[in-house]
């Protein structure tokens, strides 16, 4: 095994690290700031993507040069809000919540960002709602319910394109992905969805781990090939 060149495993440094980079590079404005206060007074969990994640996003949209982006899971839009400003005037984030409840304080968010039109937001399940949209995207952001990502990833191949970029949120769990036999429902979703990219030849992908404010998790990344 490797041995690290940077060993810490003090939780409070990874979200120093976390809040240095992002009031350095990427700091919420008083619209984000306010959509996540927004957020925890509604009762919505904090899962919401971190500002430097947030930011990635962003750079990946603008690096693809996405006009048409869609977003699996809502939550309270925070992620939302960075990826259409990340887009052109014409550009269109179709973002999908299951929980009316969240979807009502997305709106909210939305409005207030002054980005709700370019956001078409569809309240229902994923699985209900993927079939009867119409790609291609050139983004696609896959961060729900866990058990369903191979589901997410069979239909984001449909809606994709040669060039398409695909991004699994929370792929490490804290390590337990590694546990093949893990009776948590969440890893066996994200290892499936991995042995999904894995095998599948239109896709060339890696998955990276993070440390930072949201504890030690990671993402997976896929490029669609010709």
């Amino acid at each position: 095994m490797r041995k690290p060149d940077y060993p810490d495993a003090d939780p409070r440094r990874w979200s120093l690290v976390d809040t240095y980079f992002s009031d350095l590079l990427c700091a919420d404005d008083a619209v984000l700031i306010e959509c996540l206060e927004r957020n925890s007074r509604s009762g919505l969990p904090a899962h919401d993507v971190s500002a430097t994640q947030g930011q990635m996003l962003a750079i990946y949209a603008k690096m693809v040069g996405a006009k048409r982006v869609l977003e699996i899971g809502t939550l309270g839009g925070y992620s939302t809000i960075r990826l259409a400003r990340a887009l052109p005037d014409d550009g269109v984030v179709v973002t999908i919540e299951a929980n009316a409840n969240y979807a009502d304080v997305a709106r909210m968010n939305l409005k207030r960002a002054g980005v709700e039109g370019q956001v078409d937001l569809r309240v229902g399940k994923a699985l209900d709602v993927l079939p009867g949209l119409i790609g291609p995207f050139d983004l696609i952001f896959i961060d729900a319910d866990k058990p369903n990502n191979p589901n997410y990833l069979t239909h984001a191949l449909r809606l994709a394109r040669p060039g398409t970029v695909i991004v699994g949120d929370n792929v490490v769990r804290g390590g337990q992905v590694i546990d093949a036999v893990s009776g948590d429902a969440n890893v066996q979703g994200v290892r499936s969805f991995l042995e999904l990219i894995a095998e599948e030849p239109r896709l060339t992908s890696t998955s990276v781990q993070t440390v930072g404010e949201k504890g030690w998790d990671g993402f997976a990344l896929a490029f669609v090939e010709r």
